[in-house]
């Protein structure tokens, strides 16, 4: 290794490494979450006088660990485990990148032990009816309210990301096919998603109605803009949904994921195959998406309650009994019907 190199500080192999990512296509997001995943881990090599990448060994990486299991946000709570891998996986890319660049010669953080994934369920899931309530709350007589009901129709109908929302355009929609594309979704992939009659009738109303009243020279195409026709930010959207869910009353927390976990539970519960959810969602992994098999519970519940001795009011043997006494009322009632039917017969013939 040469003087040169050496004599390089990390947040220099930093700047260095998010252009890499932006010149070899990786997402805007990427390069900002890298950014900041690894801005976080300098900051605190700062205060520990760490500055060169070769000063790092990965006992110094399993410090950082720890720091990060310890950590408290300002409320107290901790970082989830899902926050801390995240964390340290960027890191470690950013070591992985500096070896294939040949500053290093080894990744010390390439044998670092990653806190178990959590495979958690979604706090929260709206049913049909709930569903329902909160796409009532926008005013629909109004221009944003139109622009806000349909964002929330799209939501629900196709499963979107925010982000995906946000850089839909007027051209990403098919009217005839009833289906929108999503460009450059997570991972850079586009995908084909169809949406229902209710949705595209509410999205053909706001792109007839309500968005040439919003248009303006900043729209540049964006399917949905804001009052003055700029482009809406994913924040400003979070807050939006949130605040409609809120005025709902529906008793549950959330806002633009409520509904893609609700959308891809009511299809799992309605029958779809789970691979058919995969492909709406834009999963890479199956496995992100058999989560949602688990909060899917009515067919389990439906088998519950066959099958459980316990599950109803009414124990079984009553109810065994109860059947038993339906089944000979009907039968009684089947004879009395066929002997009326047989004696109907005699008097036609006489």
């Amino acid at each position: 290794m040469n003087v040169a190199v050496e004599s390089v500080t990390m947040r220099v192999w930093l700047a260095r490494y998010l252009e890499w990512l932006a010149v070899h296509n990786y997402s805007p997001r990427t390069v900002t979450n890298a950014s900041s995943g690894v801005g976080l881990f300098l900051c605190w090599c700062d205060e520990r006088e760490l500055a060169r990448a070769e000063e790092i060994t990965r006992p110094i990486l399993e410090r950082y660990q720890r720091t990060l299991f310890y950590y408290r946000r300002p409320s107290g709570r901790p970082l989830t485990f899902r926050t801390q891998s995240l964390r340290l996986t960027r890191v470690r890319s950013f070591f992985r990148w500096l070896v294939r660049q040949r500053v290093l010669p080894a990744n010390p953080a390439s044998d670092l032990e990653m806190p178990r994934p959590e495979r958690r369920l979604p706090k929260h899931v709206l049913t049909a009816d709930e569903a329902e309530r909160v796409l009532a709350v926008p005013k629909q007589d109004e221009v944003v309210g139109l622009r806000d009901r349909t964002m929330l129709e799209l939501f629900y109908a196709a499963g979107l990301r925010r982000s995906e929302l946000v850089n839909l355009r007027v051209d990403d929609i098919d009217i005839e096919r009833a289906t929108l594309m999503i460009r450059l979704g997570k991972g850079k992939k586009d995908r084909f998603l169809p949406i229902g009659e209710r949705a595209l009738a509410w999205l053909q109303r706001y792109v007839d109605v309500a968005r040439p009243e919003l248009e303006t020279a900043m729209s540049e195409g964006h399917l949905f803009v804001g009052v003055h026709g700029e482009p809406l930010d994913r924040d400003w959207v979070t807050e939006r949904v949130r605040g409609y869910i809120a005025a709902s009353k529906v008793g549950k927390r959330g806002a633009c994921h409520l509904f893609r976990h609700t959308m891809a539970t009511l299809m799992l519960e309605g029958g779809a195959d789970v691979r058919f959810v995969q492909e709406m969602l834009g999963h890479e992994n199956i496995q992100s998406t058999q989560i949602y098999t688990r909060v899917s519970i009515q067919k389990l519940r439906e088998v519950h309650a066959a099958t459980h001795p316990g599950a109803k009011l009414t124990p079984r043997a009553e109810r065994a009994a109860e059947a038993r006494a339906n089944d000979e009322t009907h039968a009684l009632a089947a004879a009395d019907l066929l002997a009326e039917l047989e004696a109907e017969s005699d008097d036609a013939g006489a």
